[in-house]
């Protein structure tokens, strides 16, 4: 019984950090409707920008990422600027075939800069700290990660339905036609949703290269995972991004205990499950 209780505890951690994965993925539909098929690779871009910076500077992962939050931050923004708003439109087609074209060209580029060999971020003591909560070990790194995610989401949550920003985010996304006509730069509002989106997937990057190795080619399967947390909890609803994380890494813990080789399926069959039972997601936003 406290085996698969252990098993169900490191699923909901695991959880912490797919919510991360799936928190700006599900900011960016919600604000401008737009689905990038970059963001796995992205998250893996912060992930080598994190080893870059810790590198050079001799920094912790968690000191490295007061540069990497900022410079992601400000890629998104130039992105969404330069390239993504003009893709923008009723055809969803051009923003996927430009983000699926841009996946490409991280994969290679970081392919061509890091090579093709496994790396990870050394967190020092962090990474093998444990504490025995009544006969089950948890890790002391997802139990942080779990922390972050919570506080990121509920930070995201604060800015999207509290703030003046968040005021913008909500307008362009019910009438980007009237929010223009009320004051507000489309374009500009944009481009902060991504820089904000960006500065997550920082988080993201950085915490997943702490906890397991990774290379140029592994984007693919981090966007899964984010998209799959984001259906599951419903598009555009922020703590069911959360939600929809947990149930993904329980179902895979759960997986893994009955049988090593049935991890990742044990994820896909729960977001099928959850597919079929609830179209829209377990929570899906309501109209404000």
């Amino acid at each position: 019984m406290i085996e698969w209780s252990g098993a169900i505890v490191q699923g909901v951690l695991l959880g912490g950090l797919y919510a991360l994965f799936a928190a700006g993925l599900s900011l960016i539909f919600g604000v401008m409707r737009l689905v990038n098929i970059a963001h796995g690779d992205l998250i893996i871009l912060a992930a080598y920008l994190g080893l870059s910076t810790t590198v050079m500077l001799g920094v912790h992962p968690f000191v490295a990422l007061l540069i990497v939050m900022p410079v992601m931050a400000g890629i998104g923004y130039v992105l969404q600027r330069g390239v993504l708003n003009r893709t923008l439109g009723p055809d969803i087609l051009p923003p996927l075939l430009v983000t699926f074209g841009l996946s490409v060209i991280i994969q290679n580029a970081l392919l061509e800069t890091y090579t093709a060999d496994p790396r990870k971020l050394s967190g020092g003591a962090i990474d093998t700290a444990s504490l025995d909560l009544g006969g089950i070990t948890v890790g002391v790194l997802p139990l942080v990660t779990f922390g972050i995610a919570v506080a990121v989401i509920a930070g995201l949550q604060f800015v999207f339905y509290r703030t003046a920003l968040g005021r913008g985010f909500r307008a362009v996304s019910d009438n980007q036609d009237i929010a223009q006509l009320m004051g507000l730069n489309k374009a500009h509002v944009f481009g902060v949703a991504m820089a904000l989106a960006l500065a997550v997937v920082a988080i993201a990057g950085v915490l997943l290269g702490m906890r397991t190795s990774f290379d140029p080619a592994i984007g693919g399967g981090r966007l899964i995972f984010g998209f799959e947390a984001v259906i599951i909890g419903g598009l555009g609803n922020l703590w069911g991004t959360l939600a929809g994380g947990v149930i993904l890494g329980v179902a895979q813990t759960i997986g893994a205990k009955i049988d090593p080789g049935f991890q990742i399926l044990a994820g896909h069959i729960a977001f099928l499950v959850v597919l079929a039972v609830r179209p829209n997601g377990l929570f899906p936003r309501v109209a404000h």
